[in-house]
């Protein structure tokens, strides 16, 4: 068993291997469709992770600060595997996540 502490200082016991979008779930349906990624031990992970020893655990959702961060970053590895489909000889260098969206540079050289 593992010990799980929440931001608002409620514990809960899970079985060890426990992943976080299941710990969501036993919190609420509506939490566990609105999570887009947590914090465990402060440390910013996905939500397949699973918990095999005693942690603090913050869900992070849309209405989060840190939630546009998260979804521009991840839009941006989707760009870039999409463009890789379409172009498998494309070289994507940079492509960070930024105030207003993101970017990525392409060379499409062929």
């Amino acid at each position: 068993m593992v010990r799980i502490s929440f931001p608002d200082g409620q514990m809960k016991e899970f079985s060890s291997g426990v992943k976080l979008l299941d710990i969501a779930s036993s919190i609420s349906e509506g939490l566990a469709k609105s999570v887009i990624a947590a914090k465990v031990n402060n440390k910013l992970t996905d939500l397949t992770t699973t918990i095999t020893e005693d942690s603090k655990i913050e869900f992070i959702t849309l209405k989060s600060k840190e939630s546009l961060d998260i979804l521009r970053h991840t839009t941006a590895h989707v760009f870039a595997q999409a463009l890789l489909r379409l172009y498998p000889k494309a070289k994507i260098t940079i492509g960070p996540a930024i105030e207003n969206g993101f970017y990525y540079d392409v060379d499409l050289d062929e």
